[in-house]
This record gives C-alpha cells, structure tokens and sequence, in this order.
C-alpha cells in the first residue's frame, strides 16, 4: 500500500495569524452588541470621526498629487540621487509616529522659520493634522506605486515614445493605466494610515480632535466603554474603504470606428535611407562601433543574440539619447532630435502591445494619426473584425499584425524592426513576411530589420550588416554578402554551405590542405588565400572520385538528402540529393564537383558599404 503523502502545514501556519487577527474583531462585535454603554451619545465624537475624515481625504490628494510622479520616478533605472531621496520617503516608515511629529516641530512649528510665517497656523490647527497625517501615510503610496511601475515593461514606454508621446504623456496614458491596481492599493493603505494617524497628530496638532486622539482621550479619561463607539465606526470605514477598493471599473467600450473622407494612410510613407555612425559604451564593457551609409532602403542587421542589434536599433530610434553618435534619415540628422520626434515606427520584441488598449486604440494612439488612416491600415492588415479586442484576447499572428499597424499609423519615415517574427510559428512567420515585402514594395517603406535569421535577413533587405560583438564582421549588397561571405565563420552564421579557405596553386587549382579542387573562374597569382564556394546540389558523390572521402552523417530531409563528407581534417563539404543514395556513416566514396561550379574570391574582398572601426 503507498503510504500516504502528509498534508502541507502551510494552512495550519496561516490559519495561527488568521485567528490571532481575529478573535479581537469577534470579541469586539460581541461587546458592541451587548455592552450597555457604548458611547455614541458622548459630545464630540462625531466631530472627531469628521475631522479625521476631511483630513485623511484631503492628505491623500496632496500624496496622490506629489508621490505618484515621484514613485514613477523613483522606479527608473537606480542612481545615486534616487537612492538617497528612496531613503528620505521611506524614513517615516521606520520612524514611531511620535518622533515623526518631532521632526515636524522643526520644520512647521510655531518658533520656525515656516511657522512664524503662517502665525503659528500650521499647528493646533486642521493644516497640522493634514501635515502630520502626509508625512507618516506618504511612504505607503509612494512604495506600492514604485513597485508597480518598476513592473511595467519598459518597452511599452519605449514603444509609446517612438509614436510621439512625450514623457508625461507616456506617464499618464501608459504608466498610470498600466500601474493602477497598485497605485489603488497604495492610495487606500495610504488614506487608512491618514485616517488612523495618532503619534505625529497628537504632537502637531493637539487641537481640534482627530478621532484617534478622541478615542485615546476617552480611554485615558473614563475608560473602555465610551471607546466603543469610535472604533466601531473606525472599523466601519475600514470595511467601506476596503469594500470601494475591491471594485473593478467596467472597461469603457472602444469608441465606434467612424473615418472621415476615404480610407488612405494621411500621405505618402517617406523613403527615408538610414545612415549612421555610432561609437557607443552599452553596459560593463561592450562596446558598439559601426558605421554604415544610407544607399539602400531596406537594411537587415543580422548577428547572433549578444552582438548589438538590438542596441543599434534603439540608437536608431533615439531611446539612448544623442550618446550612441551620428544618425541620419535620408538627408534629416538625428542628433539632438528626442524619440518621439524621429517619425519612426518600432516594434520591439515580444509585439509589445498596450494591455488596456483595444486594437482601435491601439491604431489611434500615435500622435498624429488620424482614424481614416487606422481604418486603412485596419483593413489593409486584415484586422477589421478585431477593433474591439485587447491583446490578451489576440493570437501571436494578431498581435504581430496591431504592432505593425500601430507603427505604420504613425506614417514613419522608417520602419524598426526588432526579431519581428522570432515568436510566430511558421506558416504565420512565412505569411507576415510576405505581408511585410509586399508594404516595403508597395509603400516605398524603408525598413530596417533586426534578426538572427538569414533566410528573413535574404528576404527583406537590399542590405545586410553581419554583426559580431559588437562590430561589422561583413556588410553589403544582399546579394554579395551572401554570394562572397569573408571567411568560413560568416558563412555558416549566413547559413551558406560549403564556404572554405584554401591557397591557390601552381596549376590554378585551389588547394586545400593537400585536397585540389578545379575551378574555371579567374584566380590570382599562385599562394594567395581565396575562399571558394560551391553548392550541396553540385558535390555529387561516386564509389570513386578524383577526390574521395568519409561520410559523417546523414540528413533525410522527407524531399532530399543530406550527405556530409570529410575529405580531410580541413575540408567537410555537405552534398544534397533529391534521392537517397546507397550510402551509410562511415562508408568512403568518391567526390566530384564540375570547375564551372566552383567560384572563388580573395579572403580580402569587402564591400565599403559598411565597415566596423577598431
């Protein structure tokens, strides 16, 4: 018999404090019913229970007011500044109220600089109780509102800045939205600490009466049972404040799509060429150096994860500032120019899509666009039947197609595209690639493309940077990137086959560690390093061959084959046949490949499109 699995003692600890907390409150509510005296009838309390009302109300509009900027900026990136001011909004916190109303003495009261101003009217007085009550329940907004906004992707608000919006419209209509729920939390624990403020009151402002100083005057005076009716209305507005918390606004219904005049993006989309050149310290030590002309529209950053295009593409957008270097679009200079000025579109990866946005918000959300351009791009995207959606309610296909249409709503000059499809499954990958040639085709859009991709880097650019830590290992024209890589390393990151290194021989052959391979193109003087190139479908493999060797492994790929064979400790070529052959691991064979399919070039050759600095 298996022996029985013991239950977790997590709910019995739990359940300790839940009857700790409690049996008071029942204990209360017993004496609350039954006790002959309660003191509701007792002459001020009312009064009090006013007081603290109006002051608690009014302390946390002036927190509302000051502390949820001051928690969004709080929660950026940490520096020396944020760090000290972090530990000035959290002192009250650990300080005992008394001693918080200490400290005030020394700023409002009656013998200080700011107390003899006022004529000793910041003490005894209701402007003391609100004064006393914002220092102590300040540090509870502003932590829970830091908190929630340290949780908010960053992207969102990057994405925000490249369609326009300056920061404090990205602070109200992005991070105050997206942040609310702990901004609410923060607001209520804020106004109950106001409202139960006792230490910090009773040293300010004595005089009128709060409700806690009521209580604890009652108590101290006559005893516990006149001090049943003010906590019991204490409780009550605990229970309402707590009750008003929990509800959830309904979302407000997306408004009606209702285009003025033809539905047409609101002018042409600019071709914009994207030229640069950045020299750039990211992090603990890696550094960016690039340089690139604008000649082509369509540029494609290929590199693997680490490299820096992603970092380059944000320099592009603006969002590291004017440190990155010199950028350009066409004939427009970037420098000084902040994001939401560039009129650029930027999809950042994972489609970062506003989560309290419908689609139609989504489209009519940048500065400038216009709903007959959101219905355009609505429908030319085939997202008409969305409008009403949120993104959660969307699939990856969808979500890909509103970010897209959100940048182009915007009329960019240029297109930014960070991995736009690395997420999407493939057959949704293939159709928005196709959906993104044909608006680069149709549009004249400039692009440029982020990706770890070759075959989408091949699709969508006229030209392709190779990035590796953070310099250009290759750049040019699409075609003679791919066509001429510069070493064996760049080719198989481009995922061209069969790129190898060899040295011309007296014969004109290319010899490669003793293996000679014919070629009919023009080769130079005898002993120059080349790198030569043929493809999988032209190495044909024999029982015997002028050049024979080991297969390695073999790739079915259902419609052909893959043969990989080593020639020798330098030379492995990969062959592909439409039928599979009579060959297994470790059989030898023969090698042929025909001169005329064999092309060669010099180790040196480069395009100056484009060049990385040392």
């Amino acid at each position: 018999m298996r022996r029985e699995v013991a239950k977790s003692p997590l709910p019995w600890l739990g359940l300790v404090i839940v009857v700790y907390l409690a049996v008071p409150i029942i204990a209360f509510g017993f004496r609350l019913a039954a006790g002959p005296v309660r003191g509701f009838q007792t002459p001020g309390l009312f009064p009090a229970f006013a007081v603290s009302i109006e002051c608690a109300t009014i302390s946390l509009a002036v927190v509302t007011l000051f502390g949820v900027p001051l928690a969004y900026l709080l929660a950026r990136p940490r520096g020396t500044m944020s760090s000290l001011i972090t530990v000035v909004v959290v002192i009250p916190l650990a300080l005992p109220p008394l001693m918080g109303g200490i400290l005030l003495i020394y700023l409002v009261g009656p013998y200080s600089f700011l107390g003899r101003h006022f004529g000793g009217h910041l003490t005894q007085s209701i402007v003391g109780i609100v004064l006393a009550q914002t220092f102590v329940a300040a540090p509870f907004l502003i932590v829970s509102a830091r908190s929630a906004f340290r949780a908010i992707d960053p992207a969102l608000l990057d994405v925000a800045a490249t369609l326009g919006h300056s920061e404090l419209s990205r602070f109200r209509r992005v991070a105050v939205p997206l942040a609310a729920e702990g901004i609410r939390a923060g607001m209520l624990l804020a106004w109950l600490r106001a409202f139960g403020e006792y230490g910090a009151t009773v040293v300010l402002a004595y005089h009128p009466f709060s409700l806690p100083v009521y209580t604890y005057n009652q108590f101290s005076g006559i005893g516990l049972p006149t001090t049943i009716a003010p906590t019991a209305l204490a409780m009550g507005v605990a229970v309402v404040a707590l009750g008003l918390s929990r509800l959830h606004w309904p979302r407000r219904p997306a408004s009606a799509m209702s285009p003025v005049g033809p539905m047409a993006p609101v002018g042409p989309l600019a071709s914009q060429p994207v030229g640069f050149d950045v020299d750039f310290l990211v992090g603990d030590g890696f550094r960016l150096v690039l340089a690139h002309m604008p000649l082509e529209r369509r540029l494609a950053l290929l590199g693997p994860s680490g490299s820096g295009k992603s970092t380059l593409l944000r320099s592009l957008a603006g969002l590291y500032g004017s440190r990155p270097g010199l950028i350009w679009f066409g004939h427009r200079v970037m420098d000084g120019v902040p994001t939401e000025s560039r009129r650029v579109g930027y999809l950042a990866q994972g489609f970062s899509l506003f989560p309290h946005m419908t689609v139609w918000q989504h489209l009519v959300f940048p500065i400038g666009a216009a709903p007959p351009t959101a219905a355009y791009w609505l429908a030319t995207l085939g997202l008409e039947d969305l409008s009403a959606r949120y993104p959660a309610e969307l699939s990856g296909g969808q979500r890909q197609r509103v970010a897209l249409a959100q940048a182009l709503c915007r009329s960019p000059d240029v297109l930014l595209l960070d991995e736009p499809f690395s997420a999407l499954d493939t057959p949704v990958r293939h159709d928005l690639r196709r959906e993104l040639r044909r608006l680069q085709r149709d549009m004249s859009l400039a692009t440029v493309v982020v990706t770890h991709d070759p075959e989408e880097a091949a699709y969508l650019a006229d030209a392709v940077i190779v990035i590796d830590q953070g310099v250009a290992s290759q750049a040019g024209p699409t075609r003679r990137v791919f066509g001429q890589p510069t070493s064996p390393e760049v080719a198989r990151f481009l995922g061209v086959s069969n790129v190898n290194r060899g040295l011309v021989s007296v014969s004109g052959s290319i010899d490669v560690s003793g293996a000679k391979v014919d070629t009919n193109d023009p080769v130079p003087s005898p002993g120059t390093a080349v790198l030569w190139r043929v493809t999988p479908e032209d190495v044909v493999l024999h029982p015997t061959g002028r050049l024979s060797g080991v297969i390695t492994d073999i790739a079915d790929l259902g419609t052909a084959a893959e043969y990989f064979v080593r020639i020798n400790s330098d030379l492995e070529l990969k062959s592909r046949s439409a039928a599979p052959l009579s060959l297994q691991v470790g059989d030898v064979c023969g090698v042929e490949m025909a001169p005329g399919t064999v092309h060669v070039w010099t180790v040196e050759s480069r395009s100056d499109l484009a060049v990385g600095r040392e």
